[in-house]
């Protein structure tokens, strides 16, 4: 029997500290982890209850949809519209904004999601995850639009994520400090396992899609190219690369030993007209806000990705994040020019 802090009971006594706190973001919080829960049990069994493979349909960035991305999202709308904490979510995988159903009584909180971070990987047997992020709902969410949505990352009151690998954890932060919780099977609880998480300020880890290099801007190339120099190089000391493609993974594993991830923007993206890769609503402002708070930093190569004003529902951009030491010199190679 495990005798450690549930998640439940942390959300509570964190609660507890803020004035005027009225119970409804706990209850929400507690919802998501009842979401990720459902999901977690899906990508456990796999292939035993036909989960795999693809759907046969795209999203709305035309990427072909896998069975458990649609899945994922229909459990987290299910598990989040009943109960009055939300005005409206929006997802990677829906087109448009999903009011709360009149049917259900709304509140003042929105939420977004990537209902599963790297579901490719479903298919090799590889960790995937779920990313969230909590707002004010403007106005109190009576009738919320698109442009609630369009908010700077330091406006988020929460941010998480959860990961799908040997054990499920979800790793969290409300804007005092990040913390990891494992779930324990035997009673179906989320427990603090990794309390106050920080990413070590130098890394020698990258984690980086290498079969880019040749479309990539100058300063990331000649980031990278230092790396692989190693100890022969300008930087006198060996660097080990990594690259799993999901992102939480990635990041989860930056939380726990430091590192650099970089989704930076290409020649081929930019010649499709994006300017990045990764969806700044579902998966650069919560990542960067997780990152911020554990002591690391989170660019778009030349700025702060939380002080992004987001221009519409699914915009894409460069995401570079981790250790501080080794983030802030991409940035100074972006600077030089």
């Amino acid at each position: 029997m495990h005798n450690g802090t549930s998640i439940t009971q942390f959300i509570i006594e964190e609660q507890r500290h803020m004035t005027g706190a009225t119970g409804d973001f706990t209850s929400l919080l507690n919802d998501v982890v009842t979401a990720c829960k459902v999901i977690s049990n899906l990508v456990n069994h796999g292939a035993l209850v036909g989960v795999l493979g693809s759907a046969g349909s795209e999203n709305v960035q035309g990427e072909t949809q896998k069975k458990m991305d649609i899945l994922s999202n229909d459990v987290f709308l299910k598990s989040n519209e009943w109960a009055g904490h939300l005005a409206a979510m929006a997802s990677e995988e829906m087109d448009e904004i999903y009011p709360i159903p009149a049917k259900y009584p709304r509140g003042k909180y929105l939420l977004t999601f990537d209902p599963l971070d790297g579901s490719s990987n479903m298919d090799v047997n590889v960790s995937v995850g779920t990313i969230f992020s909590i707002l004010r709902c403007p106005g109190g969410g009576a009738a919320a639009t698109e442009r609630d949505f369009l908010q700077a990352g330091t406006q988020q009151v929460a941010a998480g994520y959860a990961l799908y690998g040997p054990s499920t954890m979800m790793v969290l932060t409300t804007g005092n400090g990040v913390n990891g919780f494992t779930l324990d099977q035997n009673i179906g609880e989320f427990i603090l396992t990794h309390p106050n998480m920080t990413i070590p300020t130098d890394t020698r880890e990258f984690a980086i899609n290498a079969s880019n290099m040749r479309f990539w801007e100058p300063p990331i190339q000649r980031y990278v190219q230092e790396c692989l120099d190693g100890k022969d190089g300008a930087r006198e000391s060996d660097f080990n690369m990594r690259w799993i493609a999901s992102m939480v993974a990635e990041v989860h594993r930056i939380l726990t030993r430091g590192g650099i991830f970089m989704y930076p923007v290409d020649a081929k993206m930019k010649e499709k007209g994006l300017e990045g890769k990764l969806r700044l609503l579902y998966e650069a402002n919560p990542m960067s806000f997780i990152v911020e708070q554990a002591g690391g930093s989170s660019i778009t190569g030349t700025a702060r990705i939380l002080e992004l004003q987001p221009e519409s529902l699914h915009q894409r951009v460069p995401v570079i994040l981790g250790s501080r030491n080794e983030v802030e010199r991409v940035l100074s190679y972006h600077q030089q020019g």
